[in-house]
């Protein structure tokens, strides 16, 4: 058991697990369909939420009470949450200038974009995983992060941010980005990203919500990585990192503006790191509180968790090595996954 669901808020958590999951997907489709819809998603809507973000951190900065309890100021201010935010949203952006053509979109030496912005957003996520591995200790202790929230660091995030750092080097064929020959060109394609490197980030990136984003990672690490990927695997061969930047972008633009809906209401799920004690009636609102620290749960999670997650990487790795020798190419300049239905499938899609 990861998460504790089995009390009086388990139908609420179950119920906001699926909203959440069903949003993101037809977010995401709205998004990527029309160019109307990815303008409003990551041109009109960021710009928006920009001036409002401004707004709350003049207003606190002036001792203003509107925006000292805004729940975006009082939740949401910490440097992750805002890194993570523009930097999906920049994701976005130049996928959308990849798939249309539009200025620098054109160039050739444009196409490594997506594995930069990736292995960007990747990194943020190394360098909060080593913090955490760092103030508790490698053996694991509790400690309070600028996010308000009460962390258990320990050995398990030194292997989750090496997993991380493999898994950018799991990202192969940065040149082999292509846009869907419908009439639309709804999609950027990555036709080398094959499910062995979802399969991959999937769990590394489940392992660093589980252990940093622990009162959101029902949703943002469960909810939030399986829309884009049941989408890739049904419907939009080749498309799934356009999915997931669409997806995390919207996500976190969502969580900033309210984020009591994961902390706050019926629908808050507490992972397992938290003791019993509050499998009934808590919200993680709760366990917000610097001067309290909370009981400990089962730290076993955590460390599962973190060896699936190096060990999947490292298997892929192998085996990007292994097909990159036998074909005599470099498999960053090169596509290494030729051949296998994945790829082909993708290709199949892309204009060429």
């Amino acid at each position: 058991m990861l998460f504790h669901l089995y009390g009086d808020f388990s139908l609420y958590q179950l119920l906001g697990w699926v909203l959440v999951f069903v949003g993101l997907i037809v977010t995401n489709e709205i998004a990527r369909r029309t160019k109307a819809g990815g303008i409003f998603f990551f041109l009109a809507l960021p710009l928006a939420l920009t001036a409002y973000f401004i707004a709350i951190a003049v207003g606190a900065a002036c001792g203003a009470e509107w925006a000292l309890k805004n729940p975006t100021h009082v939740y949401m201010n910490g440097w992750f949450h805002y890194a993570k935010l523009y930097a999906a949203t920049v994701g976005c952006i130049g996928f959308m200038m990849l798939k249309y053509k539009w200025g620098i979109g054109a160039k050739e030496w444009f196409k490594p974009f997506p594995f930069i912005i990736v292995a960007l957003n990747i990194l943020i996520a190394v360098g909060s995983d080593f913090e955490s591995a760092i103030k508790g200790g490698f053996t694991g202790g509790w400690w309070y992060s600028s996010e308000g929230v009460w962390l258990y660091g320990g050995w398990w995030n030194w292997l989750n941010g090496i997993a991380g750092i493999l898994n950018i080097l799991c990202m192969t064929g940065w040149w082999g980005i292509y846009s869907s020959k419908d009439k639309n060109r709804q999609d950027m394609l990555w036709p080398d990203m094959t499910f062995a490197f979802i399969i991959a980030y999937d769990i590394w990136n489940f392992t660093y919500t589980y252990l940093n984003l622990p009162t959101h990672s029902w949703y943002c690490g469960l909810a939030l990585l399986a829309a884009p990927t049941f989408a890739a695997m049904l419907w939009n061969k080749g498309g799934w990192i356009q999915n997931r930047a669409n997806t995390l972008a919207i996500w976190c633009m969502f969580a900033q503006v309210v984020p009591l809906f994961q902390v706050g209401t019926k629908f808050s799920t507490l992972p397992v790191i938290y003791g019993t004690e509050y499998a009934q009636h808590t919200m993680a609102i709760e366990l917000s509180n610097p001067a309290v620290q909370p009981a400990l749960g089962s730290p076993v999670a955590q460390g599962i968790v973190a060896i699936l997650a190096i060990l999947a990487n490292v298997l892929v790795l192998g085996f990007i090595i292994k097909r990159a020798k036998a074909q005599g190419i470099n498999p960053y300049r090169h596509e290494v996954w030729k051949g296998t239905p994945d790829f082909e499938e993708a290709m199949a899609r892309a204009e060429v």
